[in-house]
C-alpha cells in the first residue's frame, strides 16, 4: 500500500499539476496567436530557443563530463526540441488551436503506446487499448469535415498533418527518454541549448523572417512565454506534480489540455467551436484520461 500523502503536499501536487496543464494549454493558444500574425514559424522557434538558451546557459556551465559528445542526447535534442518545434509552429500557421490540442497532447497516449510497442516491445494491456479507442474516434470527428469538404473556409489538412507530425515527434522523444533514461533537468538544459546551436546559425543566415512586421509586444509575448513557460517552468512543475501525485494521476489531468485549449480559442482567438470539434475534444480528452488510469491486473 502506498504511503498516504499529507493534505498540504497533496494540495501542492494538484496546484503544480493544474499550473502545468494551464501552461501547456497556453502554449497552444499563444502559438496559434503567433501563427495568425506576420511572424514566420521560424521566428517563433528562434524566439523560444533564444530566450531559453539565455536563461539556461548560466545554469549549464558545468554539465556532466561527456554530455556534449553523447550522440543519444543530440538525437533527443533534434527530435524533442528542434523537429517538434518546427512542425508545431508551422502547423499553427495553418490550423486552429483546438486541432493542436487534439493532435498533440490529445494524441500522446495513442502515439506513445504504439511507439513503445514498436521500439521497446512493450505490448499494451487490453484495458489501455480499449481506452485508446475514444481518441481514435475523436480524431476522426475532427478529420471528417476536413476530408469530406464540409469544413467552411480554407482547408486545415496541411496544418493538421504538421501538428500530427509534431505530436509524433514528441511521442518518439518520450519513448526514447524512457528507453535511454536521462535526468530530466539535464535534458531540459541540453535540449534547449543543443537545439539553439543547431537552429540559430541556419535561421540567422538563410531562413525568412517577419520580426519587423509585428508589434514589439508580440515579440516579447512569444519570447517570454515560449522560452520560459513550457520550456522551463512547466517542466519543473510537472516533475513536482509527478513526484507527489504519481504518473497516472498526472497523466489523467493532462487530458484537460485539449479541452482548455479548444474552449480558450473561442473567446481569445475567435475560432469556431463546431459540433464535430466539440465531439472530438470530448472523446480525445476522455480517452486520454482513461489511458492514464492505473492498469488493473
Amino acid at each position: 500500500m502506498a504511503p498516504e500523502v499529507p493534505p498540504r503536499q497533496l494540495a501542492i501536487g494538484y496546484v503544480s499539476a493544474l499550473a502545468t496543464v494551464a501552461i501547456w494549454a497556453g502554449f497552444i493558444l499563444i502559438s496559434r496567436l503567433g501563427g495568425k500574425s506576420a511572424l514566420t514559424g521560424w521566428d517563433i522557434v528562434a524566439l523560444r530557443l533564444g530566450t531559453a538558451a539565455v536563461i539556461l546557459l548560466p545554469l549549464s556551465l558545468k554539465l556532466p563530463a561527456g554530455t556534449w559528445r553523447d550522440a543519444r542526447l543530440w538525437t533527443l535534442a533534434f527530435i524533442g526540441g528542434l523537429l517538434f518545434l518546427i512542425l508545431a509552429y508551422a502547423g499553427f500557421k495553418l490550423a486552429p488551436a483546438a486541432h493542436g490540442g487534439i493532435l498533440m497532447p490529445g494524441m500522446q497516449p495513442f502515439l506513445v503506446t504504439a511507439l513503445a510497442w514498436l521500439l521497446l516491445g512493450t505490448r499494451p494491456p487490453r484495458q489501455r487499448v480499449l481506452a485508446l479507442m475514444p481518441i481514435a474516434l475523436g480524431v476522426a470527428c475532427v478529420a471528417y469535415p476536413v476530408v469530406t469538404g464540409a469544413h467552411l473556409g480554407p482547408s486545415t489538412l496541411p496544418g493538421d498533418l504538421l501538428l500530427l507530425g509534431a505530436g509524433l515527434a514528441w511521442a518518439t522523444y518520450s519513448v526514447l527518454v524512457k528507453k535511454w533514461v536521462y535526468d530530466a533537468w539535464l535534458l531540459t538544459r541540453f535540449v534547449a541549448l543543443a537545439s539553439t546551436l543547431m537552429f540559430m546559425p541556419v535561421y540567422l543566415l538563410w531562413l525568412p523572417k517577419g520580426l519587423d512586421q509585428v508589434p514589439a509586444s508580440m515579440l516579447v509575448l512569444q519570447a517570454l512565454y515560449q522560452g520560459i513557460g513550457p520550456t522551463i517552468v512547466a517542466m519543473i512543475l510537472f516533475l513536482k506534480a509527478v513526484s507527489i501525485l504519481g504518473a497516472e494521476r498526472m497523466g489523467a489531468l493532462v487530458a484537460l489540455v485539449p479541452v482548455l485549449a479548444g474552449l480558450g480559442a473561442v473567446p481569445l482567438l475567435d475560432e469556431p467551436l463546431t459540433p464535430w470539434l466539440v465531439a472530438g475534444l470530448a472523446l480525445v480528452s476522455t480517452g486520454a484520461w482513461l489511458a492514464s488510469r492505473p492498469v488493473r491486473h
